[in-house]
């Protein structure tokens, strides 16, 4: 049976979640031994970077922008003026709410060392952290607040597949469900030193894997598990303000910098070479999606173009830090009309309604993205070159991996939380409150009054 005071469903569920961190506060499975000689711990101490440090915070601040007001300008403008505010809502509540998860039990399950899948929980609720402890040449508390905003735009990219027909109360439950046994498990086998596909040299650099493929998945499976939105393909669904969603797409742009060259985690050439490639690869992928619909459609289109920015930045994500300017270019070019293709062609031919397109976009982008950065990291390409013994070939095979880990774990454990949030709270609004849209139904409020 359905509970019908669904606020207190999300906080029991959140609540549940919280209590199991509450065991292992205070324990620090990564201390160091007790008989450690002081000179050699000494040596390896790390030392504070003034420079990396404020380039960091920087960098998060500007992974908050591309969440608000970034991505939810970009999903809002998208979606009919009746559902305006619900986008708003929901990408602005999802990003608190992980934030919350992450200091509570998050960070610690995704980056302290435990097993090849999971980390422990010595770090719940940040203990043994304070303002001196270092994370390499910055503050841990810095490095907490970047991964932070990765965890907490990856789930809002999610709500584009399934917009103007999903529960707000079911969104929040599902999205904290997911965070946890879905998103932490991949990030740490991706991003941790004991993660298995990190041991193994998967190739990531900012989240093709962890952010693109792991929401581009869910999406697909939560638009297909939630339905079709009612009277699609028969009542014109236009986006209803172009405006707001450049505006959007522009501020996913700019923040995408402190995603891509912020994760070199330093102020450093590294990150310099991912900014560069930022700049060029969406460039070349903008052009890229304009250019096949020219052809295919007859007229070059704002939606277009900045669907192919935001086709570029996710395919160049796992690849910013490795391959060169030019394969970056190409890597954006080919990804847009990839990703042009899925959304027009494979879309209509499956039927599926992913709402804003985050399978065809972030999904398939990020998958062309993963495979194409074990190619494109070759020197020959311009690439920074593999690790000593690798080979393209034995490269692509990681790669491969994990792109089919994050499509199976992502794939399967979604639609168990969806079904699960569906027996608890329901997935779907009615039909009347669809009709007449979420904004005044589930918020009480509209985005326009004329």
């Amino acid at each position: 049976m359905k509970f019908r005071n669904a606020p207190f469903a999300v906080l029991g569920a959140a609540g549940s979640l919280m209590a199991m961190t509450a065991m292992a506060f205070g324990q620090d499975a990564t201390a160091p031994a007790a008989d450690a000689a002081p000179a050699a711990a000494a040596a390896a101490a790390p030392t504070l970077s003034s420079g990396d440090t404020a380039w960091m915070i920087v960098s998060s601040l500007l992974v908050l922008m591309m969440i608000v007001p970034g991505l939810a300008l970009f999903y809002g403008g998208l979606v009919r003026a009746k559902n305006m505010l619900s986008v708003l809502m929901q990408c602005l509540l999802i990003a608190s709410v992980v934030m919350v998860i992450w200091i509570f039990y998050g960070y610690s399950l995704a980056f302290t060392d435990g097993s090849s899948l999971i980390g422990g929980l010595s770090k719940a609720f940040l203990a043994g952290i304070d303002k001196d402890t270092l994370s390499g040449s910055i503050p841990e508390y810095v490095f907490i607040v970047f991964q932070m905003t990765f965890a907490a735009i990856t789930p809002a990219l999610i709500v584009g597949a399934f917009a103007e027909r999903m529960k707000f109360s079911a969104v929040l439950l599902f999205m904290i469900l997911w965070v946890t046994f879905i998103y932490l498990p991949i990030a740490h086998s991706v991003w941790q030193s004991t993660g298995w596909l990190f041991k193994d040299g998967a190739l990531d650099f900012a989240g093709g894997t962890v952010v693109h493929i792991n929401a581009g998945i869910a999406g697909l499976v939560g638009c297909i598990l939630v339905g079709k939105r009612m009277g699609l393909g028969k009542d014109l669904m236009p986006p209803h303000s172009l405006t707001n969603s450049m505006i959007g797409a522009s501020l996913l742009w700019v923040g995408w910098f402190g995603f891509n060259a912020g994760s070199a985690l330093a102020a450093n050439g590294t990150a310099g070479l991912a900014t560069i490639n930022t700049f060029v690869a969406t460039a070349g992928a903008a052009i890229g999606w304009v250019f096949i619909e020219w052809i295919v459609r007859g007229k070059p289109s704002m939606l277009g173009a900045i669907s192919g920015v935001v086709a570029g930045l996710v395919a160049v994500t796992p690849a910013a830090g490795f391959a060169g300017p030019v394969g970056a270019i190409v890597l954006g070019f080919v990804a847009s009309i990839v990703c042009f293709f899925f959304v027009t062609t494979v879309k209509n031919a499956f039927g599926y309604d992913d709402s804003l397109d985050v399978f065809g976009v972030h999904g398939i982008g990020g998958i062309v993205g993963a495979l194409g950065t074990g190619i494109l990291v070759s020197s020959s390409f311009g690439g920074t070159g593999y690790a000593e013994g690798v080979t393209m070939g034995s490269q692509m095979w990681v790669q491969v991996k994990a792109v089919l880990f994050t499509i199976v774990w992502s794939g399967v454990g979604s639609a168990i939380l969806y079904k699960i949030v569906d027996v608890i709270v329901g997935l779907r609004v009615r039909p009347e409150v669809e009709s007449e849209g979420l904004d005044i139904n589930e918020h009480g409020e509209r985005a326009y009054h004329s």
